[in-house]
C-alpha cells in the first residue's frame, strides 16, 4: 500500500485507514469481529485507525483489537463534548485505552473547539498527544472549519468527500494544501448511498475489481487527500478496501466516469 506525507507534519501514512463509525459499536461477545477486521487491514498495510466517544463502544473495542499492534499503529480519536471537564475525562480514558498517548486528537464536529484546543495543546506539549485536528461532516459548518484551520493551531482536518459530496473541493482542500494540513476523508461511500454497483462492464472500464474500489480510488486520485477511512465490520470488505490503496489511481477521464455513475445513484 502506498504512503503519503501527512501534510507538513513529516508523518508518512498509508493512504487507506480504518474508520469505526457504527461498525465497532459492538458488545464484548462480538469483539472477535472487530479484532479480525483490524488484523486483516493491518496485515495489508493499514496503520491509521479512527474512532470517537461519539461511536458508542468503539473506542474500547478498537483498543482491544489493537492490543498486538498498538506500537505500530496511528490512533486518531476525538473529543466530543461541550464541557471542558468532560473533555478532560474523555481524554484520560483514551490515554488509558491506547497506551498513554493519542497520535491524533481531534475536536469532533468542532464542538466547543475554543474550549478544548488550549488543553489539547498542553497535552501535546507534555507528550500525550502527537498531532491535533478538527473534524466536521456538514458543509454548513465549513465557514467555522476555515476559521479553525486559519488559527495555525491544528495539524489536520477530517472531512466528507465523495462524488456526491464535493463542496470541500472549492473551499477546504485548497486551504488545507496552502496551510500544509493533513487531510483525512470520511464518508467515501456517502454512508452507503453510493454502494449500489453499476453494470459490471462500467466497472471493468475503470480497471478496478469492484465499485467500492473505484470510489476509494476516486478519493485518492486527489493528491490533496492523505488518508481515506472507510468503516466496516466485515473482514472481506476490509480486505478490498485496503487493496484500493495501491496505485494506479484514476485519471481525469476515469474520475469523470465515476462521477457520472455516482450521479445516477442519487444524492445524499
Amino acid at each position: 500500500m502506498e504512503t503519503r506525507a501527512f501534510g507538513s507534519t513529516g508523518l508518512q501514512v498509508p493512504v487507506v485507514g480504518l474508520g469505526t463509525w457504527s461498525t465497532f459499536d459492538l458488545p464484548v461477545s462480538r469483539q472477535s469481529t472487530a479484532s479480525e477486521v483490524v488484523a486483516e487491514t493491518f496485515g495489508r498495510g493499514t496503520r491509521l485507525f479512527d474512532t470517537s466517544p461519539m461511536y458508542g463502544r468503539s473506542e474500547a473495542v478498537l483498543s482491544r483489537a489493537l492490543a498486538d499492534y498498538r506500537t505500530e499503529s496511528i490512533v486518531a480519536t476525538k473529543i466530543w463534548t461541550k464541557s471542558e471537564t468532560e473533555g478532560h475525562r474523555q481524554f484520560a480514558r483514551q490515554v488509558e485505552l491506547f497506551g498513554g498517548r493519542i497520535d491524533l486528537e481531534q475536536v469532533h464536529n468542532l464542538v466547543a473547539w475554543r474550549t478544548h484546543l488550549a488543553f489539547l495543546e498542553r497535552e501535546r506539549d507534555q507528550g500525550r498527544i502527537g498531532l491535533i485536528g478538527a473534524t466536521h461532516l456538514d458543509q454548513s459548518a465549513f465557514d467555522e472549519l476555515e476559521v479553525v484551520m486559519n488559527t495555525g493551531r491544528i495539524d489536520a482536518i477530517q472531512i466528507p468527500y465523495n462524488p456526491l459530496e464535493r463542496e470541500v473541493e472549492r473551499r477546504i482542500l485548497p486551504l488545507a494544501e496552502e496551510l500544509g494540513l493533513g487531510v483525512i476523508v470520511m464518508r467515501p461511500f456517502a454512508e452507503g448511498a453510493l454502494l449500489h454497483p453499476p453494470d459490471p462492464s462500467e466497472i471493468e472500464r475503470l480497471g478496478v475489481r469492484s465499485w467500492s474500489e473505484a470510489l476509494l480510488k476516486w478519493v485518492l486520485s486527489d493528491s490533496r487527500v492523505h488518508v481515506v477511512i472507510p468503516a466496516t465490520s466485515k473482514r472481506a470488505h476490509a480486505r478490498l478496501n485496503a487493496l484500493a490503496g495501491s496505485p494506479p489511481y484514476l485519471d481525469a477521464d476515469h474520475r469523470a466516469v465515476v462521477e457520472r455513475l455516482a450521479g445516477d445513484q442519487g444524492t445524499v
